[in-house]
Order: C-alpha cells, then sequence, then structure tokens
C-alpha cells in the first residue's frame, strides 16, 4: 500500500469536477429562449471579465455594471435577476460528491481549492460534499489564481500539508499543471468512475 502512504490528502477543484458550471444553464430560467440565455452568458459567466471578479481584482457590482454594458436593454433587468441567484442553481456532480465522502471515510485528507469569487461564500453551500472537507481556499479572497503553484503552496501552508502528499483533482490541463510545479500528484478529471480508477492504480483505498 505505498501509494497509501504517498497520497494522504486529495483537492479537489469545484466547478467541473463537484458540480458542473454552465453559464447558459444559470440564465435560462430567467429568460424566454436559449438565445437569450446565451447572451447573458456571453456577457457574464463567459466574460473575459469574470476572471477578474475570480482573482478579487473587481467588485461584484463592477462585473454586473460590464455585463449589462454589453447587452440590450430589455435583458439588463433579466441579468440583475440571475447574477444575484445563480448560485443556487448549481447541478451537483453527484458521483464525485460520494467519492469524496468516502476518501474522507477512510481517512484521508479532504480539501477544496477553487478559483471562484467572493460569492463562494453562498455557492459553498451547494456541495454535497462540504461537511466532508477539511479546509477550502477561493482565489478571490487570497488575490492568486490557478494555475500560479502559489496558490497551491498557500492550501498546505494554511494546512500544514506536504504538497508531495496531496492529489489535485481539475477538469483544466493548465490547472492540473501548476499544481504539478507546486509538487503535487495532479489528475486531469475525466469523470468520478474514472477518477476512482485512478486512485485504484495509485494504491489508495477507498
Amino acid at each position: 500500500m505505498g501509494g497509501r502512504s504517498q497520497v494522504k490528502n486529495i483537492i479537489f477543484d469545484v466547478g467541473g469536477v463537484l458540480v458542473r458550471f454552465d453559464g447558459k444553464l444559470f440564465a435560462r430560467p430567467y429568460v424566454e429562449d436559449d438565445a437569450d440565455a446565451a447572451l447573458i452568458d456571453g456577457a457574464l459567466f463567459s466574460s473575459p471579465f469574470w476572471p477578474l471578479l475570480d482573482a478579487g481584482a473587481i467588485s461584484e457590482q463592477t462585473m454586473e455594471r460590464v455585463a449589462a454594458d454589453t447587452l440590450p436593454e430589455r435583458l439588463r433587468s433579466t441579468l440583475h435577476e440571475c447574477f444575484a441567484d445563480w448560485h443556487n442553481h448549481l447541478p451537483v456532480i453527484e458521483g464525485t460528491n460520494e467519492l469524496a465522502v468516502r476518501l474522507h471515510e477512510a481517512g484521508y485528507g479532504c480539501y477544496i481549492l477553487s478559483n471562484a469569487g467572493t460569492r463562494f461564500w453562498l455557492q459553498k453551500d451547494r456541495i454535497p460534499s462540504l461537511p466532508c472537507m477539511d479546509g477550502w481556499i477561493a482565489s478571490a479572497f487570497e488575490r492568486l489564481m490557478k494555475p500560479d503553484p502559489a496558490i497551491y503552496l498557500t492550501l498546505c501552508e494554511r494546512y500544514g500539508l506536504r504538497p508531495e502528499e496531496c492529489l489535485f483533482v481539475d477538469d483544466n490541463a493548465a490547472n492540473v499543471r501548476g499544481a504539478e510545479v507546486a509538487g503535487m500528484r495532479a489528475h486531469l478529471f475525466a469523470g468520478a468512475d474514472e477518477l476512482e480508477r485512478h486512485l485504484g492504480k495509485l494504491g489508495l483505498e477507498v
């Protein structure tokens, strides 16, 4: 069981791993058709300004103003409603959450490392496995973002972890590479079943 002695902690990304992040899906309850949902997604969630929100570089008020400026007048009140409430429409990826619970029960440390804005305070309550997490870091509070190796090391320093004993899981290849540069093992997420098979190959008992 050498793998167990080497990997003691599993660090999960959120969007795309524990929950789905889909701007069109978030917008759809507030509009009449898919075309308007795509407009709101492009102005907000898929905007090049959204990463600045995740980085803590702009406020939510600024993000909304920038988004509204790109939309027709008829959609601006809809944008406001959607932006105020989108975190309540995060679809859960059940398999990964169930796996995180089992890992925690098996004695492994479980953590979250997310590129997310300050809304993460509300967003995190949509994650079923959150009570099993031993800690979390969201980028906006640190003014650091994946794939900067510094944010992975910040999590390790905060919770007393050794990078070489951590496995980081993310659906973004650049973020996986950032974890490797920080000295962690890393896995490009392609589904909960595939992740569990990978854990087995590392010798983790789940």
